[in-house]
């Protein structure tokens, strides 16, 4: 395995700047058209309503996106955890990583399986954690996403030759 940096951090997954912003365009982007076209429309009050609830949940999406914009996701010898600290997953519980094209998993980035369920949790573009699945990637870079599967994936392997 990589050898860690002076914080004992084995691989790091930022948030890349063009990406966050070209998601940020899109969502803040779409909000403002639905919102457009509930004015400009001549839906009914139901189509209205459901545009305006939509619209409130790109804007809602957008900011989770905006306000993550200094989050990373770290791997250190035991855990991947974000650097605000919030665990994702701890490696002995990862079964493997999925990272092919017809994966389900995020843009640029990866899936953990896990043995067990993990609690429900979201960070727009940056990751999400389903049950046994976690998911790395979005607006992250996909050089960085790719060494963190590799490292993890390696992981497993020595675990799992060891045992």
């Amino acid at each position: 395995m990589f050898q860690p940096d002076e914080d004992g951090i084995y691989a790091r997954v930022p948030v890349a700047p063009a990406r966050r912003g070209l998601g940020l365009v899109v969502l803040y982007g779409l909000g403002a058209l639905l919102i457009y076209l509930i004015f400009d429309s001549f839906a009914g009050v139901g189509a209205a309503a459901i545009m305006l609830v939509m619209a409130c949940a790109c804007f809602w999406a957008a900011e989770r996106m905006r306000a993550a914009a200094g989050v990373e996701v770290l791997l250190t010898a035991d855990q991947i955890v974000t650097s605000t600290g919030l665990v994702l997953a701890d490696l002995d519980n990862v079964l493997g990583v999925n990272r092919g094209a017809l994966s389900v998993k995020p843009s640029t980035g990866f899936t953990l399986m896990t043995k067990t369920p993990q609690p429900r949790s979201w960070c727009p573009g940056v990751w999400w954690r389903f049950g046994r699945r976690v998911g790395i990637g979005g607006i992250t870079g996909a050089g960085a996403a790719k060494f963190m599967a590799e490292q993890i994936a390696l992981h497993v392997a020595e675990r799992d030759s060891a045992d």
